[in-house]
């Protein structure tokens, strides 16, 4: 398979080290070298006005939450960012790093939520605890200045699912949500993975993939219920715009890429970015990969649209023109109010990453 020179790099040192892959390690160990590649990869730290630990109640007991404050009055919007880690990896510090590098560049609030993790907490568990974080900053907007009518979530590979999940259930429950943001998101947890049949113990493979549902599912039968698998949902029609990254060499690449085509059938406005020759978890380390950087870039613009401010002046503009991954391998993306024929950019090199799903 091709690799972005990043991502061959990245693998090289990796492979040199004899870094254990997580899925070979205990819950414990995994845990702690989850958070440290994040760390290592993350690049600079980002200062914001404002960071705050707190802690809300929750459907199992209370759920620490950490609130991320840009400069400048409010009220704000509000991003729920909800971290990746397979729903058995991460804590409110994994996705500190694009919490605060997105408050900046968008100029909102952004809380995320140590939502329970599997397998001691399995599913539907960190679905709604995410939901219910949600309820609570739009029912206590006030608190932080939160505007509530303009909130969005998202988040990356598991966290990618809770924002797809928590959407449908406010879909029907509330808050509205103005956006939802699907980082290489898991759609489909009812079958194995589709992407690149590569099993490197190296990089994030299938392996990984069976590792983390194995873990979310107490029962497997759960795995047909679309708040688990939400490409498996009836009808997505209703649910807010969407911005939805891809990485090819991510065995999660096309069950993301099929809920972006399901999402623009039932009329919901969705941006598909791909990144050819990437692989899982690059957004959430730009201190390695270029690309990651750009993808939080093509995000934060994502949201300042959906939240109505104004652009900034070194935003990444949007390509009219219409482009498929399948077609082009080009990066894909549209206008946020776009329908079918959303596309994006020019080519783009992608990153890679290795962490949990």
């Amino acid at each position: 398979m091709a690799l972005h020179p990043e991502v061959a790099a990245y693998r090289a040192a990796r492979a040199a080290a004899g870094t254990p892959p997580l899925y070979t390690q205990t819950l414990t160990e995994a845990r702690a070298a989850d958070l440290a590649a994040i760390r290592a990869g993350g690049g600079a730290v980002e200062q914001v006005a404002e960071v705050r630990d707190e802690r809300i109640p929750g459907p199992g007991g209370d759920l620490p939450i950490r609130v991320y404050r840009p400069a400048g009055p409010g009220p704000l919007p509000a991003l729920l960012y909800f971290f990746g880690g397979g729903w058995t990896l991460g804590s409110v510090d994994t996705a500190d790093g694009i919490c605060r590098r997105l408050a900046n560049a968008v100029g909102c609030q952004v809380v995320t939520v140590g939502y329970r993790l599997a397998p001691e907490h399995p599913f539907p568990a960190a679905v709604h605890d995410c939901h219910a974080t949600t309820v609570w900053i739009a029912g206590n907007a006030y608190r932080f200045g939160v505007d509530p009518t303009r909130l969005a979530v998202g988040g990356d590979s598991a966290g990618g699912n809770l924002a797809a999940a928590v959407s449908l259930l406010c879909r029907s429950d509330g808050p509205a949500l103005v956006a939802q943001l699907l980082v290489y998101p898991n759609t489909d947890v009812s079958g194995g993975p589709s992407g690149p049949v590569d099993d490197d113990p190296a990089l994030f493979n299938r392996r990984s993939v069976a590792w983390y549902r194995t873990h979310y599912l107490a029962d497997p039968e759960h795995s047909r219920d679309p708040l688990a698998s939400p490409l498996l949902a009836d009808d997505l029609s209703g649910l807010p715009p969407a911005l939805v990254i891809t990485a090819e060499l991510d065995p999660l690449c096309a069950e993301g890429q099929r809920y972006a085509q399901r999402l623009r059938a039932a009329g919901v406005p969705t941006r598909l970015d791909h990144y050819p020759q990437m692989i899982h978890g690059f957004f959430a380390m730009p201190g390695v990969f270029t690309d990651g950087r750009r993808a939080q870039d093509r995000a934060a613009a994502f949201l300042r649209e959906r939240f109505g401010l104004p652009p900034r002046r070194d935003e990444p503009a949007a390509d009219p023109a219409d482009n498929d991954p399948a077609d082009a391998g080009r990066v894909v993306a549209g206008p946020a109010d776009a329908g079918p024929a959303d596309a994006g950019p020019g080519a783009a090199p992608a990153d890679a990453g290795v962490r949990g799903g």
